[in-house]
Parts: C-alpha cells; structure tokens; sequence
C-alpha cells in the first residue's frame, strides 16, 4: 500500500544574505558524524532544551524553523558527499538545529526519507524526536521499503522546566505510539542526557526501565557539557551539573553503575541486562538484526553489557583490515605520523573527525585519534565522574 503524506507547504527559504549571516558550520548542511552523515538543511526549534547543541552554531534563539535549501537540493548535496557510499554510509535527519518531527518540519522529514528510499538506497537512517508521533505518522513511516529507517525517541524525565520545558511525557507517548505500530521501522529509547542529581532517582531509573519495554532497544547517554552551554546556564540561572565542561559526553561512573544495577535480569544469562546498549549504533544495529556498523566489538568493555546473540553476530562481522589498505586511504585523507591497527581500533594522527568516520564506517572497524586516547571503560565519554585510569591504545 502506497502512503502519501499532505503536509502543509513547504517552510520559506531563507534568502542569500540570510545565510550569509549564519554561522559557517551551521550553513554547512551536511556534517560528518559519529552516528553518521547528518543532514541539517532545516534549522530552528521552539522547544528551548536548554542543554541544546544550538548554542555550539550561535542559533539558539532561531526559533521558527527555516530552510536553507528545498529537500531535493539537500538530498543531492547528501548524496554526492565525498564521504557517502551508497547502501553503507549511516544518515542522520535534522538532529543538529531542529526536531524533525515539530508539525511544520516532519513533511520535510517525511520527504527526505521518500527521496532517499526512491534511489533504492540501504542505508541506516536515523530520526531523533523528542516530539509527538501519531498512528498516521507511523503509517508513513512503515511505508518505505528500502531505508533501514530508525526512530530515536528521546526522554530524559527531567522536570526542571527551566533546564528542559518540554514535558517527558510527549516523547514516552510517541515512544509507545512508534512501538505498537512498528513494522518496517525500528524504534529506540534514547534516555538522554542523564545528570546526577538531576534525573538520576530510583523513580527515574526505574521509569527508564518501564519505557524500555516500549522499544526495540534502549541507548543510555550523558550531557554534552560544553562552554556555550555553561554560559547559556550561566546567564539564565540555571544550575550548573558540573564544575567543568568537556569535548566528550559526561556520564560518571556512579550513574552508570546504578543503571546496569537497575537493568540487570540475575536470571537471563543470554542477555543479563536486556537490550541495553551504551553507544547509539549498537542499540539501532540490535534493533535490525545487524552487526554494529561502528565497529564496537573490539572495544571489549564496551560490549560487556550486550545479548549473548548480538555480540556474536557482531564477532562474526568483526574483522581486523589490511594494514596497506588503512594505510592508502588514510594517508589520501591527510594522516600524519604512524598508523597502527590494535585489536581494539585503528590508531590516527592528523584527521579530524569527519576522515576518521569515513574510515570507520568503511572498514567496521573502531577509528581513533592517538593524541585523544579512549580510557578504560569511559568509552570515549569525559572523564569528569571517572576514577583516574591507564588509557588503552
């Protein structure tokens, strides 16, 4: 059955000089992520997370969403991205400057995927959403037939309405919506960001732990603290969660630990925590069926926490590259100094993120930079909460 979705018109395109105007990086609608491609030619949101990555483009007070481009012109830029392969690079929708799912954005959403899933492409395609989702909604997303198509619904349960207006009920809503009608899609919990103190109870474990019968597999994740964010909460007068900021995701060891109590089935020895994952690949790979696509595997405490089965299916897709190969395409990318490849990551020197991605998504095989090395079971989190420890190659 064909589902079409009516949508109101399309939002007006901001003119030349408008752009002109915006920050470089946020003009730039196509940025290379962990997760993946993500493709952001819609910007502007009203729900004021306080905690937004906004703040890092400088368009935070944006909040009427505009477009920059039309779909098809966005889908092209996306498609013909020096890093895009067809059927294997990860995409991400709208997850830096808008809610994709906001009633004046979601037929944007809606038409992206139809233009992606028209080019027959296989591609993991995640949606994140803190928003409503209806039944209607996800008859138009089970409607595509070829995208691996994800929806990461997040929750934090945070109350403080100056830290997070939007009411953590709306996304546990659509979460049981997403779930109930899913058939082509797959739909995650995406409980983040977890910050001691604030939304770390027992009540709000224990609700965590409620929703995740309402997915197909939960994602736990910290605060992305950074200094434009202190200054937000700063100026605001919102209480600060840590002293310090971070490049990396703060989730201490405390908070972790209390959750894998909470989750832990003493009496399921094939998945002791259910499924549970610590980085959002895994969570949407379990989900369909599929190895990690990041290469997680060889991070072993890591994976310590997964099902039994999927970390076999993992360890059966997991394998070492061919040194001349890494070594050809990282050094076209601009890779200085040694490159190694341990049995937990191929080690860089001189690529940013983005080159570091595409070889990672490449290869399926864990990509890090040797000056920023990972520490023992922080899993490339900050090490604001963490007792101090030997970093691993």
């Amino acid at each position: 059955m064909t589902v079409t979705y009516q949508h109101r018109r399309p939002l007006p395109l901001l003119s030349t000089q408008q752009i002109q105007a915006l920050q470089p990086n946020l003009a730039d609608v196509v940025e290379y992520r962990k997760s993946g491609l993500s493709l952001n030619h819609i910007i502007g949101c009203p729900l004021e997370c306080s905690y937004c990555v906004r703040h890092l483009f400088k368009n935070f007070e944006m909040k009427t969403p505009r477009a920059l481009m039309t779909d098809e012109e966005a889908v092209a830029l996306l498609t013909g991205h020096k890093y895009f392969r067809r059927h294997r690079t990860p995409i991400q929708l709208f997850n830096r400057a808008t809610d994709p799912m906001l009633p004046v954005v979601k037929g944007h959403t809606f038409n992206v995927l139809r233009l992606l899933d028209e080019q027959g492409l296989k591609n993991h395609v995640l949606v994140i959403t803190r928003w409503r989702v209806s039944e209607e909604d996800c008859a138009v997303l089970n409607s595509f037939r070829n995208i691996t198509l994800t929806v990461l619904v997040t929750h934090s349960g945070i109350t403080d309405r100056r830290i997070e207006p939007v009411d953590s009920a709306i996304a546990a809503t659509s979460l049981k919506t997403l779930y109930q009608h899913a058939e082509r899609y797959r739909t995650i919990l995406y409980w983040r960001p977890i910050v001691p103190g604030l939304n770390d109870t027992d009540e709000h474990i224990a609700r965590a732990l409620e929703l995740s019968e309402h997915a197909h597999a939960t994602v736990f994740t910290g605060l992305f603290y950074r200094d434009e964010i202190a200054a937000y909460y700063d100026a605001n007068g919102v209480p600060e969660p840590y002293e310090a900021t971070a490049r990396r995701k703060i989730m201490p060891e405390i908070a972790e630990k209390r959750i894998l109590e909470a989750f832990h089935r003493a009496a399921d020895s094939d998945a002791p925590w259910g499924p549970l994952f610590r980085k959002t690949s895994c969570g949407v790979a379990y989900a369909h069926g599929q190895a990690d696509y990041n290469g997680h595997y060889g991070i072993a405490d890591l994976c310590d926490i997964c099902p039994k089965k999927q970390l076999e299916l993992c360890a059966g897709a997991f394998t070492r590259p061919d040194t001349a190969e890494v070594e050809k395409q990282a050094r076209a990318l601009g890779a200085t100094g040694p490159i190694d490849i341990t049995d937990r990551a191929i080690m860089v020197e001189g690529l940013d993120e983005p080159p570091r991605y595409y070889l990672q998504h490449g290869f399926g095989y864990q990509c890090h930079d040797r000056t920023k090395p990972h520490r023992l079971r922080r899993h490339g989190r900050a090490e604001i909460g963490w007792k101090n420890e030997e970093s691993t190659p």
